[in-house]
């Protein structure tokens, strides 16, 4: 696949999915003082990636961890992440929520998916420091942690320059800290910490110069 030519049919349904998810998230939004925040980076993503994955093509390997991740991010944002009812929903299904399971005081889903974007990030990333950066496997490992890395630090100074310029309550519903002082440091090691164990679980950094004939 060269450059020039067009992202593979796989890809198109992927990226409709989200299109889709995005779409059935703004109704009956809850959170309308939030949304817009929440949702702009999967809005430009969709409307960027035709140009972007003709321009830089991606194995769909790596097109579906990045759906996948904003997929989760999607979620998270309809419902401002601290309020995403998954105890609700674990209730329905099995009489009893996962805070009453692992006594949990705190919705941790925006944890989950700080940790998700650790892991996701790994195929994609590693895909592009070999594949348009010409690195090796040790190259793509520390390209894979830097990036997990710096754009973990970047999305926690964006929240703390959010709480100084945003009203209070539009602040503290983005952010969703919960009361949590150590919560940007959290998010972060989680981030990191989804990285390494996929690095360390397969050959995600591997090869990823072939994986873009998939």
């Amino acid at each position: 696949m060269t450059a020039g030519s067009a992202r593979p049919d796989a890809q198109r349904p992927l990226i409709g999915l989200l299109l889709a998810l995005l779409l059935l998230a703004q109704i009956d939004q809850p959170y309308p003082d939030v949304a817009l925040l929440q949702h702009i980076p999967t809005m430009l993503l969709i409307v960027a990636a035709p140009w972007l994955l003709r321009r830089w093509p991606l194995s769909t390997a790596s097109v579906a961890c990045i759906v996948v991740f904003m997929a989760l991010h999607t979620l998270g944002g309809r419902y401002a992440y601290s309020n995403v009812p998954y105890d609700d929903w674990a209730r329905s299904l099995t009489g009893t929520s996962l805070s009453d399971a692992f006594g949990w005081t705190r919705n941790h889903y925006d944890r989950f998916v700080h940790f998700a974007f650790g892991a996701l990030s790994v195929i994609p990333v590693a895909e592009i420091a070999r594949r348009w950066g010409g690195l090796g496997p040790r190259g793509a490992v520390l390209t894979v942690l830097g990036w997990v890395l710096a754009i973990s630090c970047l999305y926690e100074i964006f929240e703390w320059l959010l709480t100084i310029v945003a009203a209070g309550e539009t602040a503290d519903r983005y952010n969703g800290q919960q009361g949590d002082i150590w919560d940007a440091q959290k998010d972060m090691a989680l981030a990191t910490l989804g990285a390494i164990l996929v690095m360390t679980m397969g050959p995600s950094v591997r090869n990823r110069r072939q994986a873009c004939a998939t």
